[in-house]
């Protein structure tokens, strides 16, 4: 395309644009004869991020960007191509733009570009129902993010988007929860509007409540984006809490809200088996380290659970490495000599405070009973 008719099109295009944008058109032009490319980039960012130019993005982005497309920043041409791939007519001719967007980039120096176009991609094939289209560019994606020593934390972010949405997809609440997580690790939650982080905060404590691998949420508990769950969906907040402290009472009283909805109903049965465990847990940490010996009695009063089950009960957490210790089964007592580390409220705060001062006050009583026992040994 000759000079001629790229200035051309941008008179063209300057005609069409609202008054507020022309000026930049024509700021493009200049910077085009003078092939400033990284300012005309920065320029053109500018113009695709207002909202008026929306339907201007895509002859701009096939007529005039493709045109200088290898001498700026890839990253920076993949970030405009997306932006323009909104406007396409549906999905399916997106994915063509955003297929052929994705081969242009695919050079040794611009990977981090390639990821960012490919996950893109990834994300309509999910759309268009295309799993196994998706799963296999995701997979391509992540192979080449595992080869970067750095890359910008908006490619990483992109990336665990379309994962956790994959994995929601497909019913894959462990794998959905961690992407989900890393995923909000790599934005900052104010650039999401309130709608999308009440969305998130819910899916991030379903796939908590109703995982089979999920048994700690401390990380959840501790990120901001709970605090999205208010209102209609305090409810699930509180849930979560209680499972963090193992309160059956509490989970008892919020016990409507699983009955009531179809996933949580779905999953009664392990997540009643997770509350139980928790109340487990709870019950060990409550406890100094010298005090572990518990009797499956003592278990029993403590998490609920009938006095047949209770070996069952520890061995599961045993097995998923809540705890550790050993079962003596002829005396029924179980000696717990470690308890999977946890997020502590402030009631558990206050009672490991209450153990410290109490470890405090015995180290000092031994301290002194030394002194009056063995003032023989160290007289002078």
């Amino acid at each position: 395309m000759s000079a001629d008719t790229i200035a051309d099109f941008l008179a063209d295009q300057r005609d069409e644009a609202p008054e507020e944008l022309q000026g930049l058109i024509i700021q493009f032009e200049d910077f085009w004869e003078r092939k400033l490319w990284h300012q005309l980039t920065d320029l053109l960012i500018e113009f695709f991020a207002n909202p008026k130019s929306e339907p201007q993005r895509l002859p701009f982005f096939k007529v005039f960007i493709l045109k200088f497309a290898d001498k700026i920043n890839q990253l920076k041409l993949v970030d405009l191509g997306l932006k323009a791939a909104t406007q396409c007519r549906d999905d399916r001719e997106r994915l063509t733009f955003l297929a052929d967007l994705a081969k242009k980039v695919d050079n040794e120096n611009s990977q981090d570009a390639f990821v960012y176009a490919t996950v893109a991609a990834a994300r309509v094939e999910l759309l268009l129902r295309d799993a196994a289209a998706s799963r296999r560019d995701l997979d391509k994606a992540e192979k080449i993010l595992d080869s970067f020593d750095s890359v910008e934390t908006k490619v990483h972010a992109a990336f665990y988007q379309v994962n956790a949405d994959y994995y929601k997809a497909n019913a894959d609440f462990a794998s959905y929860y961690r992407n989900a997580l890393l995923y909000l690790a790599c934005i900052d939650l104010s650039t999401i509007s309130p709608n999308e982080r009440k969305s998130r905060a819910y899916d991030l404590g379903m796939a908590a409540l109703v995982s089979d691998s999920i048994y700690n949420f401390g990380e959840l508990l501790l990120h901001p984006i709970l605090d999205a769950l208010t209102g209609e969906l305090e409810w699930l907040r509180n849930l979560l809490l209680a499972f963090n402290r193992g309160d059956l009472g509490a989970y008892e009283t919020l016990s409507n809200h699983i009955s009531s909805n179809r996933l949580l109903q779905d999953h009664e049965d392990e997540i009643r088996e997770k509350i139980y465990l928790a109340a487990l847990t709870e019950s060990v940490f409550r406890r100094p380290p010298h005090e572990r010996a518990m009797t499956f009695s003592t278990i029993s009063a403590d998490t609920k659970v009938r006095p047949n089950q209770i070996e069952h009960l520890v061995m599961r957490a045993l097995s998923l490495g809540l705890v550790r210790g050993t079962i003596d089964q002829v005396d029924e007592v179980v000696n717990f000599t470690w308890v999977q580390p946890r997020i502590l409220d402030m009631a558990q705060i206050a009672s490991m405070s209450q153990r410290l001062g109490e470890w405090g006050e015995n180290v000092n009583k031994l301290g002194n009973w030394i002194e009056a026992t063995g003032q023989d040994i160290w007289a002078p």
